[in-house]
């Protein structure tokens, strides 16, 4: 426990404070510099002192300008409890795609909140990656590279994330290339819809949130016109103005679902459906997108995700072990405040399921 919570600071200092408030705006750039001399006095102390100082950092993080909104929602323990069973969460995001922390900062916070293996999943991105796994080094947490692909099915845009793979493989590289170019164009056309619509300045707005500047998502949309006055919350956004049937919604050609499962394969990886309960896919088209998938060689669906109910455990763990698919699970993390299931609360995988990390 002792040497763990040793490990957790030294990530902090080596790879998390200077990335996270390299971002910062300049009114919080003296706060940054406090933080950074808290880290260095902790590494000097005994480790009772350490888990003071870790714990003024990670309160000195949360009253940074770039994290003010989520204050509240934000109950960080930096030294929970060790669970006796490995703990996965193999679906989240950084600032390389639309989380609202780095990817080191990431780590960091799962490692805190009991996390044992992570996987950052990027939208259609892994430049994040080497960070995050310098971090987890230094944090004592085993990450798995990933990323999650855009893919279009029957009329339907669904997430394939990536699980396992070599982020040098070049087909998987060119492949994640396109979608993006893809991105940008569509980003675009969001812009002129919401417009016309009588919401003037979206597309710059939604800039202003925009952390790589290789991906602009929905979600940048959706926290500036949360910030505009247009709704309360960013989910509430995606409902009124940006899926199908509403103004800024604008549909777009992704890649295939055989393309995205050979550029996973390709790099040495797992090919995973997100989230199937959020797509709006009646039963009998859910059994033909999971047959579809698993004779492609598809090898998982998440099981366990915020977007599912309950209920939906239950009825993705049966499909999982109909269509011979492992399960997997994640809490889609993007952010404090944004994000209602944080690192380290996802249930036990139902009975019957096979894990897709079972022979890692």
């Amino acid at each position: 426990m002792l040497q763990f919570h040793a490990a957790a600071i030294t990530a902090f200092c080596a790879c998390t404070v200077q990335s996270v408030f390299a971002r910062s705006k300049s009114t919080s750039s003296s706060k940054g510099a406090g933080t950074i001399r808290v880290v260095q006095r902790a590494l000097e102390r005994p480790i009772e002192s350490k888990r003071r100082e870790t714990g003024a950092l990670l309160e000195s993080i949360r009253q940074t300008e770039p994290f003010a909104r989520f204050r509240k929602a934000d109950n960080l323990d930096p030294f929970p409890p060790r669970s006796a069973v490995p703990r996965y969460d193999l679906h989240c995001h950084s600032t390389h795609s639309d989380g609202l922390l780095t990817p080191a900062a990431v780590v960091a916070r799962a490692a805190a909140r009991g996390v044992d293996f992570l996987a950052l999943t990027d939208h259609d991105e892994l430049s994040g990656l080497a960070e995050a796994r310098c971090a987890a080094s230094e944090a004592g947490i085993e990450l798995v590279c990933g990323a999650e692909l855009s893919v279009s099915w029957n009329d339907n845009t669904l997430h394939v994330v990536a699980l396992g793979i070599d982020p040098e493989n070049p087909r998987l590289i060119e492949g994640l290339d396109a979608i993006r170019i893809g991105r940008s164009a569509r980003a675009r056309r969001i812009g002129d819809a919401l417009a016309a619509a009588g919401i003037e300045g979206a597309y710059e707005g939604a800039m202003k949130y925009v952390t790589s500047e290789r991906l602009v998502s929905r979600t940048h949309f959706a926290r500036y016109l949360v910030e505009a006055g247009y709704a309360r919350e960013t989910k509430d956004v995606f409902k009124r103005y940006l899926t199908r049937g509403n103004p800024g919604y604008v549909a777009h050609p992704w890649a295939t679902l055989s393309q995205a499962v050979g550029w996973i394969h390709a790099a040495g990886g797992q090919a995973v459906i997100a989230h199937p309960g959020r797509y709006k896919i009646n039963a009998t088209g859910m059994r033909g997108l999971l047959a579809e998938f698993r004779d492609i060689g598809g090898d998982a669906i998440e099981v366990l995700s915020p977007s599912h109910t309950s209920a939906q455990y239950t009825e993705f763990a049966t499909y999982s072990r109909v269509f011979e698919l492992r399960g997997s699970c994640g809490s889609d993390w993007h952010g404090p405040g944004e994000s209602w299931m944080d690192f380290g609360d996802l249930p036990e995988m139902p009975t019957g399921v096979v894990p897709v990390w079972k022979d890692w």
